[in-house]
């Protein structure tokens, strides 16, 4: 079971920002700070709920080690997924539910199982069989600051640990909806999703010792909803799975995580191309050094620059019957196309 400690308090100060009645746990002394008002900007409400999010990853991590996990594993799971980060996913897949009106402990928990997938994935990514990177967020990549094989691991375990956060029966009453979320993440993650497009990248690169395949619109985009698009679309739908929202509901909350992943990639690409290092927390400009497939290459980086602009109108446009109810993932969705790292 989860402590109360730091939990109850930052579920109580999300309701708050969100505008909801106090949730289910209460609260017993923290030290993260109430937010003043209504107004408070969507990076505070990033920041309250990246702290929540790291609440139940820290305490399920620890949990682990009364099962016999070797410590030097644990250590390096923690440095994996306690090392900052936006935590836009989980904040998504938070801010869906409360949209339909729930918020607890059981939301959370949903949130950190889908943030341990993206973790693992950034492990595995930065590895030199992939990525190849450094710097992640700013510090050393996992396998730099531990070795390669630890690194391996790590992702190995994250992942196994999603699945057993979303089997508890606080996520959700109705064990069809907890198997609903499993089989929805499992295909996200896997060979459909994530893995899938990060494997039509490696090869638009010209890995395994192909000649690069020639890319169409239509190829980069598949790539994309796969490779950054399908985690993103689960943080929608599982969201209002959780809040048991309507079928129509459901269906337009995809649309708005389909429309928003791909936002999300080529914000990415446009960063890669215009950032710097100390913004970006990684090295600037290396998937156009490595020959990766992206629509600022096939467009052009005004044209990808006006088609990110048209994304996002259309996923507001898609929240439109929400009214003010679904402000803050409208200014999600500008949040994506406005950021610097």
């Amino acid at each position: 079971m989860l402590p109360l400690l730091n939990l109850g308090l930052a579920l109580k100060h999300i309701a708050m920002v969100q505008g909801h009645d106090n949730p289910t746990l209460e609260p017993a002394g923290s030290s993260i700070e109430a937010p003043r008002s209504m107004s408070d900007t969507l990076n505070q409400k990033l920041s309250l709920h990246g702290q929540a999010i790291s609440t139940v990853l820290k305490s399920a991590i620890d949990a682990e080690a009364s099962t016999g996990a070797p410590q030097g594993l644990l250590d390096a799971m923690s440095y994996a997924t306690l090392n900052g980060g936006k935590r836009l996913r989980p904040f998504l897949l938070v801010e869906t539910a409360a949209l339909f009106g729930r918020s607890d402990a059981g939301v959370l928990r949903a949130a950190a199982a889908l943030e341990c997938i993206h973790s693992y994935s950034l492990v595995h990514d930065d590895l030199p069989a992939l990525d190849n990177d450094d710097l992640r967020r700013g510090k050393k990549t996992t396998h730099i600051a531990f070795d390669e094989e630890t690194a391996i691991l790590v992702g190995d375990a994250l992942q196994t640990l999603a699945f057993d956060l979303l089997t508890d029966e606080r996520i959700h009453k109705d064990p069809a909806i907890r198997l609903k979320l499993v089989s929805g993440l499992a295909k996200a993650a896997g060979a459909s999703g994530m893995v899938g497009g990060q494997m039509l990248d490696l090869a638009a690169e010209g890995r395994h010792g192909n000649t690069p395949p020639q890319q169409s619109l239509h190829s980069i985009k598949s790539m994309q909803a796969m490779k950054t698009g399908a985690l993103l679309r689960f943080a929608c739908t599982s969201g209002a799975d959780l809040a048991d929202c309507a079928s129509d509901d459901l269906v337009r909350l995809e649309k708005f995580g389909t429309i928003i992943g791909l936002a999300f990639q080529l914000a990415d690409d446009i960063l890669d191309r215009t950032g710097d290092a100390a913004a970006l927390g990684k090295e600037a400009g290396k998937d156009a050094a490595a020959g990766k497939a992206t629509l600022v290459d096939f467009m052009g980086l005004e044209a990808a620059k006006d088609h990110l602009a048209a994304q996002i109108k259309q996923a507001d446009a898609l929240l439109q019957p929400y009214g003010a109810a679904a402000d803050t993932l409208k200014q999600t969705a500008g949040f994506i196309a406005s950021r610097t790292s």
